[in-house]
């Protein structure tokens, strides 16, 4: 996979990126800070708060592609709350890291300038909980994105699959991809109510895994669903995975030894894992990388 580190024109770049036929690169972005206002909340199913963030802070915030993710940061225990600094086109971060949690850009609207971050809901998460009781009018400090995935719409086929953490960058993407677009979306929730409406082109069929009462990332519902999908021979097909990092490693190899793509045709992101509260898979656009 083709990786930028020059952070100067990222849009031309996802641009040039994204016309080739085949093959995503990561895409580097100038990465700043800005304190935003909470514009309102709402609940999306049973288990998503939408938080709506605005302001002028949100003057400058680039977004271009689904994946992208900001980190929101929190004070401290004892009520501190610590700031990275500018540091050319990146952040210096203090040490050790503050209290923050990383979600994925749900939208941006820059004429009306709004942010939208869904957050998943869970007992003793500290974004979620700030979340439910965050009020209309307050401020958080966000941070990024550091950069995006750049994925060219002209491959033959896109499978998409995911738990419910992934389920912002998978709506998103469905919403992004070409109105001729074919492929498949799986999704892995508790049961019915966590599921939500998802606008997509009509040749991508989504699919709805419910995996009961298994606790989520241990269940190997999604896998098992994902691995069934037959691919037509002679397809272009880009794989885009994300979840519970060891509930997902089955198919990071299904998708490297059976599906045979290469690095530049999918990508296998880790966004949790159980028992760790601020897990960090490798990021190749150094800026801290946990989700809650």
């Amino acid at each position: 996979m083709a990786t930028t580190t020059d952070r100067s024109d990222p849009g031309g770049r996802v641009a040039e990126a994204r016309a080739r036929r085949t093959g995503c690169a990561k895409v580097s972005y100038p990465i700043g800070i800005r304190r935003l206002v909470v514009r309102r909340t709402r609940r999306i199913g049973s288990a998503i708060v939408r938080v709506t963030l605005g302001g002028a802070g949100l003057d400058g915030f680039l977004s271009f592609c689904p994946t992208e993710h900001v980190r929101l940061i929190f004070p401290d225990p004892d009520g501190t709350l610590r700031l990275p600094e500018p540091n050319g086109q990146m952040l210096r971060w203090p040490r050790p890291m503050p209290r923050s949690r990383e979600y994925t850009v749900r939208r941006f609207d820059p004429d009306s300038g709004e942010l939208d971050i869904d957050l998943v809901l869970h007992d003793g998460g500290l974004a979620a909980g700030w979340a439910e009781t965050v009020a209309v009018g307050e401020e958080i400090d966000v941070a990024g994105p550091p950069g995006g995935l750049a994925v060219p719409d002209g491959y033959d086929r896109f499978l998409l699959a995911g738990d419910i953490t992934a389920l912002p960058a998978m709506a998103r993407w469905l919403e992004a991809l070409p109105a001729d677009a074919a492929g498949w979306a799986f999704v892995e929730v508790a049961d019915s109510s966590e599921e939500i409406e998802l606008g997509r082109p009509d040749g991508v069929a989504v699919r709805w895994v419910h995996r009961g009462p298994v606790p989520p990332g241990s269940s190997d519902a999604l896998a098992d669903a994902v691995r069934q999908v037959e691919i037509p021979e002679g397809s272009t097909v880009f794989a885009w995975v994300g979840g519970e990092a060891g509930a997902i490693r089955p198919l990071r190899r299904w998708i490297r030894d059976e599906l045979g793509l290469g690095p530049d045709d999918h990508e296998v992101t880790g966004y949790w894992k159980r028992g760790v509260a601020d897990f960090e898979e490798d990021d190749d656009h150094d800026h801290d990388h946990d989700h809650e």
